[in-house]
């Protein structure tokens, strides 16, 4: 007997998960990012994190395209930050502020820490790819993590 997805997300859902945004900038220059709660660190050493795309999602080609991308670790007051990253299709970065960083990708101001990141493998993962990248940089500014669980935001004290 195998789970079906909904049961299956069900109880993924009892184990609580950092809330990111991933930005990046395709070679044609075009920017993009989404909220990922599929985020996990991967080596010391090198340091290395990866983060989980769904094939299906709006912009899995420019991240496909791309030579890197930034993580950022949400705060607990922005939740509405999540939700406009977790949208398809408009265009988002005129409704944050950001600046550049390496590659020209896009960095989140305001936010808990940003990895900057370099991408060093893909892999298939069932319906997503494993994106892998080697963090080449990071920030950390103050403030306490959004988390998700059960179906609702959470923050942490």
């Amino acid at each position: 007997m195998s789970l079906t997805p909904e049961e299956f997300k069900k109880a993924l859902a009892q184990y609580p998960s950092g809330v990111t945004v991933i930005t990046t900038r395709s070679p044609s220059g075009e920017l993009t990012g989404l909220t990922v709660s599929a985020f996990c660190s991967l080596s010391l050493n090198p340091p290395l994190v990866l983060f989980c795309l769904a094939q299906h999602s709006y912009n899995y080609l420019l991240f496909q395209e791309a030579e890197g991308f930034a993580v950022h670790f949400l705060e607990r007051s922005q939740e509405a930050l999540s939700n406009l990253f977790a949208k398809a299709g408009e265009d988002k970065f005129d409704q944050v502020s950001w600046r550049s960083g390496l590659r020209d990708i896009p960095l989140l101001e305001d936010v808990v820490q940003v990895l900057e990141c370099r991408i060093t493998a893909r892999y298939p993962g069932g319906d997503h790819t494993i994106v892998v990248g080697e963090v080449e940089a990071a920030h950390a500014h103050k403030g306490h993590p959004l988390v998700y669980a059960q179906g609702k935001y959470r923050g942490l004290h």
